[in-house]
């Protein structure tokens, strides 16, 4: 039941909500308008319900959270009383989810628009050019420039690097971790409401390369291997806002409650099925793609393939929701060109997949084995279950080397 209060408010100007905080502010009283509205109580979240449905008592055995409600938030879950991922990384952990629930609230925003290439939130206009990748619309460096300032205020980043800025910036000569993302993916998707996210990765930092310049240790620090990520993730703006993490001990997915501010946990441990139903890919490529892949494609929605039945397509064009629901549901997503990142889009996603039994390929090779040699360098990028994918492989030519152009 909702609770129903009638106080005498005025709130800030709705800007405020989007360059302070995520959440409303608390309403300030005054005695010139009177307004009636409801607010839910805490017990009625309907996240914290799905939690402690999905959980029973205990957060998927790994302690911590509200014992009394039967869930447990992300902060308690990999803190002591949970996965114990040390303080540092804890620390780190909490600057991003918090740059994360305020690029939620600006996406959501009918005020987004509004912001143009003036960073409405630092009064700055950003200097990230993208010469060979792909042109920044205003939101995505203004996401960009909200989790700069959460990394910088954690004092645990030494490195940054994000598909925004032509190179690493260097924050901290003592941080412990560096940090790779794209800050908004799928950003050209906001005006049609289609689903957006946050990917990111975090490393150690080789403190063997504390002695070299500036520029050179950031960018190798940057340039490590995806088998060397000790944590992460992917946030989801969509009809929730989901952040999905692993920290080496499995890849588990916390959904943000809007009347709490807090990501519960409500996908623990999760698996990717071996085998799905499903592949994600644009499929007006077709005839650009080669061989192999046509006549995977071909195979599996006959029901043809190793797996007797006839896969459907479902494609978002957003990189963070179509591995979502792959993750969940099993299956296929997949980019067959040299067009995704490897550094920090294919690395952190291949990260998640494997730690939820699934698998990262560029068609060939393990991603996660692959070794970096440029910060934006580009590779295609298939994500999923396992057996779906070594299926895809065993067809051997299925890498898109043709590459007309596409405006779309």
């Amino acid at each position: 039941m909702l609770q129903l209060l009638s106080p005498t408010i005025s709130y800030p100007s709705p800007l405020f909500h989007l360059t302070s905080h995520p959440f409303p502010p608390k309403p300030h009283f005054c005695s010139t308008h009177r307004l009636s509205f409801y607010l839910p109580p805490k017990m009625a979240s309907f996240s914290g319900f799905l939690a402690k449905s999905q959980m029973g008592m205990t957060a998927g055995g790994g302690g911590g959270g509200d014992s009394a409600n039967g869930f447990s938030s992300l902060m308690d879950y990999v803190g002591k009383g949970g996965l114990d991922v040390g303080d540092d990384l804890l620390v780190l952990l909490y600057h991003i989810q918090f740059a994360c629930k305020r690029i939620a609230a600006l996406v959501a925003s009918p005020f987004n628009s509004a912001l143009g290439k003036h960073s409405a939130l630092t009064g700055a206009t950003s200097g990230a050019a993208a010469s060979d990748r792909d042109k920044p619309k205003p939101l995505d460096i203004v996401a960009n420039e909200i989790i700069l300032s959460s990394l910088r205020n954690s004092g645990k980043v030494s490195v940054m690097a994000s598909e925004e800025d032509d190179a690493p910036i260097w924050i901290n000569d003592d941080g412990p971790f560096v940090v790779v993302l794209d800050p908004l993916d799928g950003s050209r998707n906001i005006d049609a409401s289609i689903p957006t996210g946050t990917i990111f990765g975090v490393y150690n930092r080789l403190k063997e390369l504390d002695n070299q310049p500036t520029e050179e240790k950031a960018l190798l620090n940057s340039l490590q291997s995806g088998t060397k990520l000790v944590a992460a993730g992917y946030v989801l703006y969509s009809s929730a806002t989901i952040l999905c993490a692993s920290f080496g001990s499995g890849t588990h997915a916390f959904t943000l409650d809007h009347s709490t501010g807090d990501f519960i946990l409500t996908h623990p441990s999760i698996r990717i099925p071996p085998r799905g139903q499903i592949y994600s890919v644009n499929d007006a490529r077709y005839f650009d793609w080669p061989e192999g892949l046509r006549q995977y494609i071909d195979t599996v929605r006959q029901g043809k393939g190793k797996f007797p039945k006839k896969y459907s397509a479902r494609y978002i064009c957003s990189l963070v929701a179509d591995f979502h629901r792959t993750v969940l549901y099993g299956g296929i997503a997949m980019n067959p060109r040299d067009h995704l990142r490897l550094v920090y889009e294919a690395n952190p996603l291949s990260y998640l997949a494997e730690q939820a039994g699934g698998k990262g390929s560029d068609g060939k090779s393990r991603i996660l084995s692959i070794q970096p040699v440029k910060l934006h360098q580009r590779l295609p990028l298939f994500l999923g279950s396992l057996e779906d994918i070594d299926e895809l492989e065993s067809y051997g030519d299925v890498q898109q080397k043709v590459n007309p152009g596409y405006e779309v």
